[in-house]
């Protein structure tokens, strides 16, 4: 290809970029944010009190709205920039031939016809189809989850073999290959297409939207009843129209966005101290509502680095290796114990082979590096790090084996050969590769008998989900005219069993999402035999299908098991009538991932995905909540997240929906409260005429009420501990309404107590003919005070103690409303006498004996539906 005409494909193409997603400007984000039913009522409300000059609380209300609608934004700013995040993983340069020499050019400059020049290292620019290849050995793990590296040759007789995709990364060898697909047409550009903007509310905004919708038609009804009933007894149509927006100020619970806003916050703040990082602020509450974990494999469940985990060798010698990563921790046994200096040796002459015909290098801790790291296939790694545990050191044997030649890996031959001289001036040949390509009679000279019994155990390592290597060595008396003749004649010295084992917390971690009614399912584009190994091992698969079994068959239906293992293959033929009730999905592309999820969604579940690759970026924009891994993750999932572990660990995630729950139960807590003592400030209004309390409440004394009670109080609620059986019980419903669950009839019963003991007190005065109307202003708060006290999950506890402090605040702030001159000028109160003051603080303590009551019934209740869940079957 000429300059000249890749400048005509650029202009036809467009730039090797994936394009970026339109920016939304701040003004869009702030009118979103004020849509919010509640929002849409209190700026209501705040023009209502303009118009009857109220500026105190109209500046009130209109501060609640700024910090609820800044801080909403704030999050929403730091949006997903996923699409924008896929070029960055392209590789900066690119070198193309061109004119008939090479030249280095920007990536974004690549065109399809081009052809690349690749080296260990690079990134490959675009999709391209191999032209040549020595020892092509690439990293796909990013944009397919498979975590073997795949070997690369541009004579494979598969397509996929003789072909690479945009941002898959060269470990091993140098290629060349003509580029086929640049840009929106790549791999990149085809995975960035599923990137759309989420545009679904989560749960607690769809729940709170409909509360606020409800509250704002009861506020407008409260307006109009109470207006009207003022003017039929006489009253001043000023002064009911003052007591109409106060009464609808007071069924609305105002702080409720600043209440959820500082408990999402709150949260958010714990949970990146538990190394969960929040990158978008409702996502704190909808953990609390996850149903469904989508899980993947590698990095997640596993290490995400191979470990050499079994040793076979023909003479009966089985080991186990012991210790994780690439690291010198760890040992070889045999049936538990070290083994004897016989079965050593075998194991030894195993490994030596095995570590000479390597060239993959461990690199010690070191700066930047907490912990032992490979350079080259992980595999050799994994063979380097269990020759370590086995005290065969690899520059030693190098010394005196030194390296005379080489076969290199290739797939078409799947083995690999080294020959080295040893010290009696012979050639030691050593040779590893796939059990196929080594149990050779051609290769071998074992008998028949040996050869099948080491098949038959290659085949069964492999059906557990190892990748199973064989090795094999000889001696020669000199060195061959070509190396490839020296592959013959030799003796096998056993089988390595190398997987990516399981973290050691996964088990536990996916034990806890059983008990907390969560359904974890693992989705990757793994093997299925290994995605089977390794949700057996973590128990996702139940002990009695933890055997592997051919996955399901075309009938168009899955099996009638939920742990049966489905590949995308029998995805996209259409043989899986429904995938939500599979428990292993393996071989998955991030179509399928995003329409697992979105399968998942559709029936009413709250999903979970976790995900490291560009592959899973779709699936973590979809899912109701994206976890992204912070560690080995890629940017794209990184910003296409709502959470990034910065440990890696989905324990994490578990103590996240912790902190999720715990986020809800305390905005279901302030409801209770609010709305309580919202509705008994309207019985309060509604009931006190008939009784001879012709006014009972003055605007001011409402709206002083509604302002300690809803204030300082509501918002230390947000802050209230964790429930000690929030993770023992199953998530609530999706559908559930956010008064669902008995909640609204605790309110009611509250609302009625709390009116009921308030009027108590004011008829007990004015037939004492002590001032009625102070004793029933200072008895209505103090029984809101009662009641947020009582309704606490647990009263001795030092991880709040911003709520009794609030508490004593707005008791000392009632006070100073009947005893400070200027206070009460504004607010129309009389100074109280000791009498009156104890009458006003034993209604409290009635509020807060009804709502320990409340609290009891509620804990039995959750006790009770924790016990069915747990009888009932997963």
């Amino acid at each position: 290809m000429t300059q000249e005409e890749a400048a005509r494909l650029l202009a036809e193409h467009g730039p090797n970029e994936v394009g970026r997603a339109r920016r939304i400007p701040l003004w869009s984000r702030v009118v979103s944010q004020l849509r919010d039913p509640l929002i849409v009522v209190l700026l209501a409300a705040v023009v209502l009190t303009l118009v009857t000059r109220d500026h105190t609380d109209a500046t009130i209300i209109a501060l609640v709205i700024v910090f609820n609608t800044a801080v909403g934004v704030a999050q929403e700013v730091r949006a997903d920039n996923a699409v924008a995040a896929l070029s960055a993983l392209s590789a900066p340069t690119a070198r193309v031939v061109r004119d008939g020499a090479e030249h280095e050019v920007p990536a974004a400059g690549v065109v399809p016809g081009d052809v690349l020049l690749l080296g260990e290292g690079d990134v490959v620019p675009a999709d391209a189809d191999l032209v040549e290849a020595s020892a092509l050995l690439v990293d796909e793990s990013a944009l397919t989850g498979e975590s073997v590296p795949v070997d690369k040759d541009a004579a494979a007789a598969e397509p996929e073999a003789a072909r690479l995709q945009a941002g898959t990364v060269v470990l091993r060898g140098r290629a060349v290959a003509a580029v086929t697909a640049t840009g929106a047409a790549s791999a990149l550009g085809r995975i960035a297409a599923l990137l759309h903007p989420r545009v679904e509310q989560t749960p607690l905004q769809r729940r709170l939207a409909g509360l606020g919708r409800v509250l704002a038609v009861v506020a407008t009804v409260l307006c109009v009843l109470v207006f009207a009933l003022g003017l039929a007894r006489g009253q001043s149509a000023e002064v009911m129209a003052v007591t109409a927006i106060s009464l609808a100020v007071a069924a609305v619970p105002e702080s409720l966005p600043a209440v959820v806003t500082l408990s999402l916050a709150l949260g958010a703040r714990r949970m990146a101290a538990r190394r969960a990082v929040v990158r978008r602020l409702p996502a704190v509450e909808t953990l609390g509502s996850v149903t469904v974990l989508a899980t993947d494999k590698t990095g997640t469940l596993t290490e995400g680095r191979m470990v050499v985990e079994r040793l076979w060798t023909p003479r009966g010698t089985e080991a186990e290796v012991t210790g994780t990563g690439y690291g010198p921790s760890g040992e070889l046994l045999v049936s538990g114990r070290p083994p004897g200096p016989e079965q050593l040796d075998r194991l030894r002459e195993l490994l030596t082979a095995a570590v000479l015909c390597n060239d993959a290098t461990l690199r010690p801790p070191g700066p930047g590096r907490d912990d032992w790291t490979a350079l080259g296939d992980p595999t050799e790694a994994a063979l380097l790090a269990a020759g370590v545990k086995a005290g065969c050191d690899r520059e030693a044997l190098l010394r005196e084996y030194p390296r005379a030649a080489e076969v290199p890996f290739e797939s078409s031959r799947k083995r690999m050969t080294t020959l080295h001289r040893a010290p009696s001036d012979r050639v030691l040949v050593c040779l590893k590769g796939a059990p196929e390509a080594v149990l050779d009679p051609d290769v071998l000279r074992e008998d028949a008998g040996l050869l099948e019994s080491a098949a038959r155990e290659a085949a069964r390592l492999a059906s557990a989900g190892h990748r199973v290597l064989a090795v094999a060595s000889g001696l020669r008396d000199d060195l061959p005219r070509r190396p490839e003749d020296a592959e013959t004649g030799l003796r096998l010295l056993g089988l390595a069993a190398i997987d990516d084992p399981p973290k050691e917390a996964a088990a536990a971690t996916v034990a806890a999402c059983h008990r907390a009614g969560i359904t974890p399912v693992l989705i990757t584009g793994d093997h299925p035999a290994t995605a089977r190994a390794v949700a057996a091992r973590v128990g996702i698969l139940p002990p009695s299908t933890a055997e592997p079994g051919p996955p399901a068959a075309g009938s168009g239906a899955v099996g009638a098991a939920d742990d049966t293992v489905v590949t995308g293959r029998q995805l996209a033929a259409g043989e899986v009538a429904d995938p939500t009730r599979v428990r292993i999905l393996a071989r998955t592309s991030p179509e399928q991932k995003l329409d697992i999820v979105r399968a998942w969604q559709a029936r009413g579940e709250v999903t979970a995905m976790t995900g490291d690759g560009v592959n899973d970026g779709p699936a973590l924009r979809q899912a109701d909540i994206g976890v992204a891994m912070g560690h080995r993750g890629t940017e794209v999932a990184r910003q296409a997240a709502d959470l990034v572990l910065a440990d890696d660990e989905l324990g994490t995630v578990v103590s996240a929906v912790e902190e999720g729950r715990r986020v809800y139960d305390n905005i279901r807590r302030f409801l209770v409260y609010g709305m309580a003592g919202g509705a008994a400030e309207i019985l309060v209004m509604l009931a006190g005429p008939f009784f001879g309390l012709v006014v009972p409440l003055r605007a001011g004394q409402i709206l002083w009420v509604n302002l300690l009670t809803h204030g300082l109080t509501g918002v230390a609620m947000g802050a209230e501990p964790v429930s000690r059986a929030a993770m023992n019980r199953p998530p609530r419903p999706p559908q559930e309404h956010v008064l669902g669950a008995g909640l609204w009839q605790r309110v009611v019963r509250l609302g009625v107590l709390v009116t009921v003991a308030s009027l108590a007190a004011g008829l007990w005065a004015r037939e004492a003919g002590r001032p009625w109307q102070s004793v029933l202003f200072l008895s209505l708060l103090a029984a809101q005070l009662g009641v947020v006290t009582g309704l606490r999950d647990r009263l001795r506890t030092r991880e709040n103690p911003f709520l009794p402090v609030a508490v004593a605040a707005s008791a000392a702030l009632g006070l100073a409303a009947v005893h400070v001159p200027l206070l009460r000028t504004y607010l129309a109160t009389v100074p109280l006498d000791g009498t009156e003051t104890a009458v006003a603080a034993a209604v409290g303590l009635v509020g807060f004996a009804g709502a320990r009551a409340e609290s009891a019934s509620r804990r039995r209740s959750a006790r009770a539906a924790a016990r069915a869940a747990a009888r009932t079957p997963t």
